[in-house]
């Protein structure tokens, strides 16, 4: 749309509206809440075990109590959806990532406690994918080439997301980046009559270079053979998102992602300027990394910096974001 200027300077002062605080507040595009956020938590083996994960400073794994003490802080910061992602244990990792089908894993058992302990006053998405569970870290099966296969990834896929929703799972979350996974494990949900289990897609998953700290806190960066740029995306590529969006959405997605989320803001307008689907980014642990290394170096405000990136993704078009600073952002806007 052609933006004409309606009347020329000093009849028109763009400075005027921006004087004073309550004009500032009156005239604001976008506005962050606490509603805007989904707050990533690890889940590790134990009671009463929090492990610090030292390449996300501030961020720890909680044993299964310590998931259930986090979701009553959400509930009261007014944070509507916790994401979990576990810990595996090594000698529960295999080949197939068979762990992920066990119905008393590591992701289950939270689940349940977590609706146990606050209903639906809070949701919980789950990650859908394998490197949690392979002792080779790929998101799926590999042959003896250690290609992953796509197909019969997805079998398994759906296997573990029917086993999330009968835990409890209120939005599955495929992450995986495999073809056609979305339209089957739809189709399963609907079969098994979990029709308001929601699908929100990773459709444009980008092969980054800001996921190391994530794998050290689900323990697959050491594990992790070759790379994984067969399935995720180029970062080069913009108009492969909108494909990939695209089919997401006609297999039955109800929501998409775009990961990272800052250095692909461009991608996360884009698909919601063309699709007008609801869309969420997620602010990664390479980029909250560095948003605590500029704090640490004494380059920036911790307070200001990080309301400043997520309103950023509120401004890029997007209906809520992922980050790892989710509490703190809450405590803030809740002051």
């Amino acid at each position: 749309m052609t933006q004409t200027i309606p009347a020329p300077f000093p009849a028109l002062r763009l400075r005027r509206t921006r004087a004073t605080g309550w004009s500032r507040a009156l005239h604001r595009e976008n506005i962050l809440t606490p509603a805007d956020l989904i707050w990533p938590l690890f889940v590790t083996e134990g009671a009463g075990v929090e492990e610090p994960i030292p390449s996300l400073p501030g961020v720890s794994r909680w044993s299964v109590d310590g998931i259930v003490a986090r979701a009553k802080e959400a509930v009261a910061q007014g944070i509507p959806v916790l994401a979990l992602f576990p810990n595996t244990q090594a000698e529960r990792r295999s080949e197939d990532g068979a762990e992920a089908l066990n119905p008393d894993n590591l992701m289950c058992r939270a689940i349940r406690a977590i609706k146990d302990a606050c209903g639906d006053d809070i949701g919980v998405l789950t990650d859908v994918a394998l490197d949690p569970y392979t002792s080779h870290g790929q998101d799926g099966l590999i042959d003896d080439a250690g290609y992953v296969l796509n197909d019969a990834t997805v079998d398994v896929l759906v296997g573990q997301s029917l086993n999330q929703a009968a835990a409890g799972a209120d939005i599955i979350a495929p992450s995986d980046m495999m073809d056609g996974r979305i339209g089957t494990i739809r189709a399963a949900l609907e079969a098994e009559n979990h029709h308001n289990v929601q699908i929100m897609s990773y459709a444009a998953k980008y092969a980054s270079a800001f996921y190391g700290p994530f794998r050290d806190a689900v323990g697959s960066r050491g594990l992790l053979k070759g790379n994984k740029k067969t399935y995720q995306m180029d970062p080069a590529n913009a108009e492969e998102a909108l494909r990939e969006v695209a089919v997401d959405l006609a297999e039955g997605a109800d929501s998409v992602m775009v990961k990272p989320g800052l250095p692909y803001l461009d991608i996360a307008i884009r698909v919601k300027q063309q699709f007008g689907v609801p869309v969420f980014a997620y602010q990664v642990s390479g980029e909250y990394a560095m948003i605590e290394a500029a704090v640490a170096a004494g380059a920036a405000d911790r307070d200001t910096m990080v309301l400043e990136t997520l309103l950023a993704f509120k401004r890029a078009g997007c209906s809520g974001v992922l980050t790892y600073h989710a509490l703190h952002a809450a405590r803030l806007m809740n002051a």
